[in-house]
């Protein structure tokens, strides 16, 4: 299993453009928290997670990941038992109970729900890969994503849950969904989402109509946020008014900006050319993971790695397009900067699943 030989196929590009990513996204943690005592640890709670997840990175790096394949379903029901345990003894923040409390850290186990869900269901898919392509496939996959996402969706968490659809679409996608199929599926979801909103909770119904009808006026809330965050990118300009010198972050008018709007600070403290790189290097991690699921030699790790790549992908989009105002606000961290440890580590393992699936391959 350790072999030297075996390191050859480690992309150490993919490597160390993550590890960048996690430093400078201490870094901006570091600038957004401004003086605000209330967040004076979440650098060294950011750091302590990253080095955690270096260690799970490594060690999902160094084990076969066929070896996972056979635990798939026990980790799919362990997940859902950790989300169910949520809806009892969660603690609740912003409306929402989606965090279990253990010593001093919140775990939010629907971040690692991604990973398990990729892993589930490219089992799935490898095992039907011969098999016709018609609404028994579909549907045998749709049940693995409703059993997962059920009890997020009574969390609520209305952006996972619709990070995960897209996961298990875009997986459907690769794995032969016929183009017949495509403009039906398109559809349902447009109507379910009809259908559902009048049965979504006061501040999921808010952020929709408030990025549809926006307040001027307002002075708190999420139409003020996303103005300080527009205020904050085009306070930047060009090059950006410098590391730690962001009027709006440093004055604490950016609000949730560790999170949800970490990159309207580094807009406001490195500029348009600043953003650029950052989410170049952005699209070079999600190239590379593509990169790792054309060159496997098997169909289930060439799924696992076009997953994580969707789910990257989604969440850089998502997270910017926000901060741009193109979406309604979705509370979806910003990859490998955001501060947050469940999300951290459960990319970083992602990211040492792909890894595996690079060094552990068989000679054809």
């Amino acid at each position: 299993m350790f072999k030297r030989e075996i390191w050859r196929n480690f992309d150490f590009w993919l490597f160390g453009a993550v590890i960048f990513l996690i430093i400078f996204g201490l870094i901006m943690i570091r600038s957004s928290i401004a003086g605000n005592i209330e967040l004076a640890g979440y650098v060294n709670r950011q750091a302590t997670f990253a080095g955690i997840g270096l260690g799970v990175m490594i060690f999902a790096t160094l084990i076969d990941y066929r070896y996972w394949r056979s635990f798939s379903i026990l980790f799919y029901i362990i997940t859902f038992l950790f989300l169910l345990v949520i809806l009892v003894a969660g603690t609740t923040s912003f409306g929402a109970q989606r965090w279990l409390e253990v010593g001093l850290v919140n775990i939010q186990p629907a971040e690692l729900a991604k990973i398990v869900l990729i892993l589930v269901l490219s089992d799935y898919f490898a095992k039907n890969l011969n098999k016709d392509k018609n609404i028994k496939w579909i549907a045998g996959g749709l049940i693995i994503l409703v059993g997962i996402v059920v009890p997020i969706v009574l969390q609520p968490n209305l952006s996972t849950t619709i990070l995960l659809a897209v996961i298990w679409f875009s997986m459907l996608w690769i794995s032969g969904l016929p183009p017949k199929y495509i403009l039906f599926m398109g559809l349902a979801g447009i109507v379910l989402g009809a259908v559902a909103f009048p049965f979504l909770e006061p501040y999921q119904q808010e952020r929709i109509t408030t990025f549809l009808f926006p307040d001027p006026n307002a002075r708190y809330g999420n139409t003020y946020n996303i103005e300080q965050a527009l205020i904050t990118i085009g306070s930047g300009e060009l090059w950006g008014q410098g590391y730690g010198h962001s009027s709006q972050v440093q004055l604490r008018f950016l609000k949730v900006r560790t999170t949800d709007y970490i990159f309207s600070a580094i807009a406001g403290e490195f500029g348009f050319i600043g953003t650029v790189l950052l989410i170049a290097v952005l699209a070079f991690v999600i190239i590379r993971c593509i990169r790792a699921a054309r060159n496997s030699t098997d169909y289930y790790g060439a799924l696992i790695a076009y997953g994580f790549s969707t789910l990257i992908f989604f969440q850089t989009v998502v997270n910017i397009g926000v901060n741009l105002k193109l979406i309604p606000v979705t509370g979806q961290t910003l990859p490998f900067i955001s501060y947050g440890g469940s999300s951290l580590l459960s990319l970083m393992l992602g990211i040492g699943l792909i890894e595996s699936v690079l060094i552990h391959q068989k000679k054809n």
